[in-house]
């Protein structure tokens, strides 16, 4: 197997894209992602498709096709899948292109307001369905996700993880834990969103999707981690959307950065890619205007006993 930052093809591509039917295709790579799995665009005759590599000893692959048919079964684009093996960990999938909503918007800064619209309708058609076949978006989930932070966060600015944290999360988190009824993405965001030929959106990175809150996926979109998301716009799309219940859309945004910002520290700590460390400042900022919500006063209470100004945004902006 190639080595995970490596975009060098495994050598079961070959044979398996021959049997696909894409013999003798070209393997260019396509992108990495914060996880173990690689991507290639292989292109034959005119004709071409996104080979997935995710190796089975780290990734189970098996949820990404079952979000994927359940998207498809609702009427949403998830890329159509045209051959697997999941014990080498290989996928080929329909490919949809490079016109990725964060590149359009930078080109143009026009299209930002409609290309957002367009994503909060997809979400507010997608909320539409129940998510029954998806496990539940629970309080464990939530814990977990939570306790990157202490675990990696924490140590990385040289505090002791400390008594309370997730006492203070499921006190805050009580109220909206149990309501599970659409579908979450989870990493719904402008980086993970392509403008398709004929005008829709399709959507990729779903395979951790939970039955959760409608306003998780709010949440990722405009509170986005990789670019900023100016005030106005983020109040019109909530307005868009409809009836969001503002305390709901703070605790899911503290708990979502929470667990981005020990995600990020993990990626620098253990996997060497120090470069999500520039994305820790707007991190931070989401999450003081989160904590700064009455339905967090448990959570910021924790906060301002243990964790020092000068190890949160400051920090990473000193590095």
């Amino acid at each position: 197997m190639a080595s995970r930052f490596s975009m060098t093809p495994p050598a079961a591509a070959v044979p398996f894209l021959a049997d696909a039917g894409w013999e003798g295709c070209a393997i260019v790579p396509l992108a990495g992602d914060a996880s173990f799995r690689r991507y290639f665009r292989v292109a034959d005759d005119g004709r071409s498709a996104v080979l997935m590599d995710a190796p089975p000893a780290h990734e189970d692959s098996r949820p990404f096709l079952a979000v994927a048919a359940h998207l498809q079964n609702l009427g949403f684009a998830a890329p159509r899948v045209l051959a697997r093996d999941l014990e080498e960990g290989l996928i080929l999938l329909e490919d949809f292109g490079d016109a990725r909503m964060a590149e359009m918007i930078a080109a143009d800064a026009a299209r930002e307001g409609p290309i957002y619209a367009a994503a909060i309708d997809l979400l507010r058609d997608l909320h539409r369905h129940r998510a029954d076949t998806l496990p539940p978006y629970d309080m464990a989930v939530y814990q977990r996700e939570a306790a990157l932070f202490p675990e990696w966060y924490m140590p990385a600015t040289g505090l002791a993880p400390a008594d309370g944290y997730a006492h203070a999360w499921a006190e805050a988190l009580a109220p909206i834990a149990r309501n599970q009824s659409v579908t979450v993405l989870r990493d719904y965001h402008a980086e993970n969103i392509m403008l398709l030929a004929d005008g829709s959106l399709g959507l990729l990175d779903f395979q951790d999707a939970l039955a959760g809150h409608p306003a998780y996926d709010l949440v990722s979109l405009l509170q986005d981690a990789r670019r900023d998301v100016a005030p106005e716009l983020e109040a019109a799309m909530l307005a868009r959307y409809g009836r969001v219940d503002d305390a709901a859309y703070a605790l899911l945004g503290a708990q979502r950065n929470t667990k981005i910002l020990g995600i990020f520290t993990r990626l620098w700590k253990r996997d060497g890619k120090s470069r999500y460390l520039a994305y820790q400042p707007r991190v931070w900022a989401y999450l003081e205007r989160d904590l700064a919500h009455p339905a967090l006063a448990p959570v910021r209470a924790w906060f301002d006993a243990h964790v020092p100004q000068g190890a949160r945004a400051a920090f990473w902006g000193a590095k």
